[in-house]
């Protein structure tokens, strides 16, 4: 492409480079005018005597006298340029004149005879302040040192750092070369790194411009702070507010390159600036863990940014230590429930790339994950599985695939220090007195409105509380306590995470509660409900001080309870002797359900569920006697019915009596029972195998 001598059109580039052409032309004729043989083919590769003695005795230099002082247009391309990357208009020159070999090949060859080095085709930094006019090449190359507007920025690159500062070669970077010729497509060096920008289109006005005033004051660093709510989309909305194009960072991409995050970190910084844009990073979570790492990461990405509008977003809040600067912190409040669901309606029309459907439907669908706390992204995620998942049956989303899609953006962390159940029962499958099943329903009431309550009508105020929900599951080993856990879960559409308390406590001072911490931790980023079985093995009442013992298991009861109220996911505790807690766990405590010894009825609907419809059933099966004469808790019946149904699978016929009593009998060993005539009756010779 040639560059036109004159301006044939408005554009201000291609009239400064039409400019900076003619100045090469002249400095070319000069150079030929002095030499006495311009064209011997070994020019430049070879010095005569005579040829050092002329340099030795002309004045240095090109002769291309002073360029005219000039101004870009306002509004201009090179106008916005010199505005964001703070350039005088000598910079402007110098950048275009390292430029021209990128939008005309002829300037190879020209900038090669005048650095009379045809192998050098590209400008050195003498050969371009003296095509600027700049004759003091002293003072003048210090607009291309290091830490000048045109290399901190990132516009033009000094290369070949070996040879003397003035015989150094200067490169328009491919990207700097796109912007200027008109093109949008970011440096490659971000592929996967930068994501798609996504508003918030539920978010409320004045929320949008109280961030977007924020991004304004001072060094632009503004961090929102909150789960649940979409705190990317805010941000995002709140640079287009600010009339700024927004380039969303991906932390956890950031993270699988912390290797390259100082280069990252500066060709961002130019993207911004090349296209005047903030920059959104987040979640912070998705950092580097150890803290050293994340500190680095924040600490090259904030002093790249200095000056951009940065808006970080994630849980927790912002450790000084992350970055010379402090930013202002903003909460971003939850979503309401008529606000969630229209986030999941946009969600899944957008996914499934249909018109809207009844909003009843999606007030539905948005109510079986309310007790989730997702942000936009996961939100955008499950609704995509979940719209898949239900096209692969040629039927609508369900609450169920909107369940397993949400259940699926839960990060593998906690599956590291407790047991994973995913649920796969439902409250048909509890046998429970009234009381105790109106306590289930009530702590999955508060799981699944909590964020409403405690977050948007503020009824736990002060003193560090969370907005977790913590439940107490009492009674007998084999009432249903951990069976109930399953159920609640799966209601809540989550997973149920069990915690064994054998990887957690420690025998060395200090190790329990660090086991701990790294649980609740994980826990609190997950949507799950952690249950803690035998919890009075570490929930246990606090004691007298009579020794160094008894003083570290009183700090550890200490520090749980302080956990526990802090704590924002859903927990809960099951226990066997509910008189062994703690009182300060009781109080601290949410729902408290009891799980009584089941009674003749309940066993005989326990009896019925845990065999099931499947199973064939002989004629002599007496179940009501089996729920009248064994006092058995349901964990019980449900092993004696799996012990019966493998006896009846090897005899190959439906199951009968003696099948079941003898399986009955053999629990009654394992629990260390007797056998006795008085409850078996006509049964006990097959209870007694005689």
């Amino acid at each position: 492409m040639s560059v036109p001598a004159e301006a044939s059109g408005p554009d201000p580039l291609w009239a400064r480079l039409g400019l900076i052409e003619r100045r090469v032309r002249e400095a070319v004729a000069r150079r030929r005018a002095a030499d006495p043989d311009p064209d011997d083919p070994y020019r430049g590769q070879y010095l005569t005597p005579e040829a050092a003695a002329r340099l030795l005795d002309e004045p240095g230099g090109l002769g291309v006298p002073a360029v005219e002082t000039w101004e870009p247009p306002e509004g201009s391309l090179l106008d916005g340029l010199a505005r964001r990357f703070g350039l005088a208009p000598p910079d402007l020159d110098l950048l275009l004149v390292a430029l021209l070999p990128d939008v005309d090949a002829r300037f190879e060859r020209l900038y090669g005879y005048l650095n009379d080095d045809l192998t050098r085709r590209r400008p050195t930094v003498g050969l371009a302040l003296e095509l600027c006019g700049m004759g003091d090449l002293a003072s003048a190359r210090f607009r291309l040192a290091p830490g000048a507007p045109l290399t901190a920025g990132g516009l033009v690159e000094v290369t070949e750092p070996e040879r003397p500062p003035l015989s150094r070669v200067l490169v328009v970077p491919d990207r700097v070369t796109g912007h200027l010729l008109g093109s949008e497509r970011p440096d490659a060096r971000l592929d996967g790194v930068l994501g798609e920008p996504r508003e918030d289109f539920t978010a409320q006005e004045a929320d949008i411009r109280r961030v977007a005033d924020a991004a304004a004051t001072g060094t632009g660093l503004v961090h929102l702070r909150g789960r649940g709510g979409d705190a990317e989309g805010l941000a995002v909305a709140a640079l287009l507010t600010a009339g700024l194009r927004p380039l969303v960072v991906d932390a956890a991409a950031l993270a699988r390159r912390s290797a390259d995050v100082p280069e990252l970190a500066r060709v961002t910084a130019r993207e911004a600036r090349l296209i005047r844009a903030g920059v959104t990073l987040g979640p912070l979570e998705s950092l580097p863990a150890e803290p050293a790492e994340r500190a680095r990461t924040l600490r090259e990405m904030c002093a790249a940014l200095r000056g951009i509008p940065l808006l970080t977003h994630g849980a927790g809040g912002w450790d000084p230590q992350w970055a010379a600067d402090t930013p202002v912190t903003l909460t971003v409040a939850t979503p309401s429930p008529e606000r969630q669901a229209a986030r999941w309606r946009h969600a899944l029309e957008g996914a499934a790339g249909a018109e809207a459907g009844p909003e009843a439907a999606y007030e539905g669908l948005a109510h079986a994950v309310a007790a989730h706390r997702l942000d936009s992204g996961q939100v955008r995620r499950a609704a995509d599985v979940a719209v898949r998942t239900a096209a692969l049956e040629g039927r609508p989303v369900g609450a169920d695939d909107l369940r397993t899609a949400v259940r699926a953006q839960n990060g593998a962390g906690l599956d590291r220090l407790a047991r994973r159940v995913e649920p796969a029962v439902g409250w048909d499958d509890l046998v429970l007195p009234p009381a105790t099943d109106r306590r289930l329903r009530e702590l999955a009431l508060r799981a699944r409105h909590r964020e409403q309550v405690l977050g948007q009508w503020g009824m736990r105020p002060g003193g560090g509380r969370g907005r977790g929900v913590i439940a107490l599951f009492a009674g007998e080993s084999g009432t249903g306590k951990t069976m109930s856990a399953e159920v609640v879960a799966a209601d809540l559409g989550m997973d149920l995470y069990v915690v064994d308390l054998s990887t957690v406590v420690d025998k060395y001072v200090g190790e329990t509660e660090k086991n701990l911490e790294r649980i609740f931790t994980e826990a609190s980023a997950v949507n799950a409900v952690l249950l803690f079985d035998e919890a009075d093995a570490i929930f246990g009442k606090r004691s007298e001080v009579k020794d160094a013992h008894d003083r570290h298991a009183n700090i550890e009861s200490a520090y749980l309870l302080q956990r526990m109220e802090s704590f924002d996911g859903i927990a809960v505790l099951t226990t066997n002797l509910r008189a062994n807690l703690d009182e300060a766990f009781t109080r601290r405590i949410d729902v408290i359900a009891d799980f009584p010894v089941p009674d003749a009825g309940h066993r005989l609907a326990l009896w019925d569920r845990c065999l099931g419809p499947r199973i064939p059933r002989a004629q002599d099966l007496d179940l009501g006697f089996c729920a009248d004469r064994f006092e058995l808790a349901g964990g019980s019946i449900r092993a004696c019915a799996v012990t019966a149904a493998y006896l009846a699978a090897e005899s190959g016929e439906p199951l009968t009596m003696r099948q079941l009593v003898t399986a009955i009998a053999q629990e009654y060993r394992k629990l260390g029972r007797l056998v006795l005539e008085s409850e078996f009756g006509r049964y006990l010779a097959e209870a007694t195998g005689s």
